[in-house]
């Protein structure tokens, strides 16, 4: 029960970090703003999560893991919740630092309870459980939220255009302009003509102005060797101005009578070429469709058609998606509160047999998780040499990963132009075969250990687990096809996933009481590592146009990882087990 509930904790712990991400454009849309505002976002959250792991473990091992992992929960869930209520960037940028805060101390103090609840020979594969539900949940994060969303936006919700929901005017004109000198082999042509031939005259020299506007600073910024794609809100690019209020809301209603209100405007062929949601698939193949589902599909096309300039109807959800996470955490944090206590002894259906298990299970010369805490251990945070190679292997680990779980997408897109759905599909892939990975490393560092020994048994699965990443990466050099470089991916993944429980067990066995204060100071360095290679992998895009420098970059990351993690020996505690005397 108590593993379980660690899973759980652990699966709600990713819902909440990535349902954000899944949310990330239409809260752009929303609060209208750019994509680097976005970035900013992400960065605050793990830049705030990383710098309050060695913190927030110590408070576990100080205070306790029932209340302070129950704090945890309630705080990040909290913020998740406000999400739901904010009104600028100010706020979002102050809730996803807060949300780190919160979160940072989740996988360290589930390292406290295991150490002192699992018996020592399960340790890897009781990590390796818990790790597995951050895993899921990270998987579930996209399918749940999106479900949610649309859930939480039913047809009686009105399809119709507001003038604020016309986010780029010149934009839109300009796509509009473009898209209907396209020839077609009917006489109806392109539904971006049908769009202009119906509208008023006033309309039509707003649309033609604003797209004479908007082509030319798209030249000009082309011919500065700019990006020519950055969002830019309701402005557009720079030196284009909206046009007057009055121009915005008659084009509006004009388009709602063109457009969305008229049943039947749009067919599915009109439509192949966009990047359509599921939900509008299945509207079109209704027969008889109600004039609320028709209108809903004929707005989801229009979306379709004019992402950065049209808002998402379905955008109205997301604020609703964060107040059922950030309730879901009370639930959880009550459950943990009833089940787990800081250890067995004072658990009321913890009999003496089995406390007497759990404590003989650890060899003589391994290190007690129990015992009173001080200050944090830098000394011996900082002196350990195999504590620095963890760290530096955790770094580098993550800095290969990462690609994994923030670029992949649009790698499919780019270099092989995969259709949005399987995008989704093949993303997904990677993730789930690493619970594979995750579950069965568990098992393999718990019988190496009783095979060859403690040394070896946590830094083999780690080490040479980080040689098979490399490989696969190494792999993707010879430019694959989609699905070949999907199944190197996964074996990156399963193998990345199959050395984290040793990692876990390793710094569960040097920690002794400090061991949410030891995983803690580790994770920190591994989050450092993803941040700064989520950054590195951008610029080298930008700077190469090649994706395999990212895939070499990448493979020599994973290289060093196995390196130092070889290094590793968890039968060096951080402390020895002079000091303050075990609590009775």
């Amino acid at each position: 029960f108590i593993v379980f509930v660690l899973m759980l904790m652990a699966i709600l712990l990713y819902l909440d970090r990535f349902c954000i991400s899944f949310a990330a454009n239409y809260i752009r849309d929303d609060l209208n703003l750019t994509n680097a505002d976005l970035g900013l976002m992400i960065s605050a959250f793990f830049f705030s999560y990383a710098l309050a792991q060695v913190p927030s473990g110590w408070l576990s091992d100080r205070y306790g893991a029932r209340i302070m992992l129950t704090i945890y929960i309630l705080t990040w869930s909290l913020f998740t919740f406000l999400t739901g209520a904010i009104f600028g960037l100010v706020m979002l940028l102050v809730m996803r630092v807060a949300c780190g805060l919160g979160q940072a101390g989740a996988y360290p103090t589930a390292a406290n309870v295991i150490s002192k609840w699992v018996l020592f020979s399960a340790r890897g594969a009781a990590s390796g459980i818990v790790s597995l539900g951050g895993r899921f949940g990270g998987w579930l994060a996209p399918i749940l939220t999106g479900w949610l969303i649309v859930h939480f936006v039913p047809f009686s919700v009105p399809s119709t255009l507001r003038p604020e929901d016309l986010l780029d005017v010149p934009r839109l004109s300009y796509e509009l302009t473009q898209r209907a000198a396209i020839p077609t082999v009917d006489d109806e042509g392109t539904p971006a003509a049908r769009i202009l031939s119906k509208l008023s005259s006033n309309s039509r020299a707003t649309v033609d102005q604003n797209a004479i506007h908007y082509a030319s600073a798209v030249e000009g910024i082309n011919r500065k060797d700019e990006p020519a794609g950055e969002r830019h809100g309701k402005q557009g690019p720079a030196g284009v101005v909206a046009p007057p209020d009055d121009d915005i809301i008659r084009l509006s209603q004009e388009l709602n009578q063109i457009v969305i209100l008229q049943p039947g405007f749009f067919q599915a062929s009109d439509a192949e070429h966009f990047p359509l949601e599921s939900e509008a698939r299945r509207l079109f193949s209704l027969d008889q469709p109600t004039a609320q589902q028709s209108q809903r599909l004929n707005r989801l096309v229009l979306e379709a058609m004019h992402r950065e300039s049209v808002l998402k109807v379905y955008g109205a959800g997301w604020r609703k998606v964060m107040f059922v996470y950030g309730a879901l955490g009370l639930s959880v944090a009550a459950v943990y509160w009833l089940v787990v206590r800081d250890r067995p002894q004072t658990h009321p259906r913890c009999n003496p047999q089995e406390i007497k298990q759990i404590e003989s299970s650890r060899p003589s010369d391994a290190t007690s998780p129990h015992g009173q805490v001080g200050m944090v251990p830098w000394r011996g945070l900082l002196t350990n040499y195999s504590m620095w190679c963890n760290c530096i292997a955790q770094w580098w680990t993550n800095c290969g990963w990462v690609f994994l779980v923030t670029w992949l997408p649009t790698y499919l897109d780019e270099e092989h132009q995969v259709p949005i759905a399987m995008r989704g599909l093949m993303t997904s892939i990677p993730v789930m075969i690493g619970w594979l990975g995750m579950f069965s490393g568990g098992f393999l560092t718990d019988r190496l250990v009783a095979l060859i020994g403690l040394r070896w048994g946590r830094a083999l699965p780690i080490s040479l687990s980080r040689f098979v990443a490399m490989a696969a990466y190494l792999y993707c050099l010879t430019n694959p096809s989609p699905w070949a470089a999907i199944a190197a991916f996964s074996l990156v993944a399963f193998a990345t996933d199959m050395g984290t429980p040793a990692v876990w067990a390793f710094q569960q066995d040097v920690g002794g009481r400090y061991t949410a204060s030891v995983l803690g100071w580790a994770n920190m360095w591994g989050n450092f590592g993803a941040a700064a290679a989520t950054m590195l992998i951008g610029w080298l895009v930008d700077r190469t146009e090649s994706w395999n420098a990212v895939f070499m970059a990448s493979a020599v990351a994973f290289c060093l990882s196995g390196l130092f993690a070889s290094q590793i020996n968890a039968t060096q505690p951080i402390l020895s087990e002079s000091g303050p005397p075990p609590e009775k």
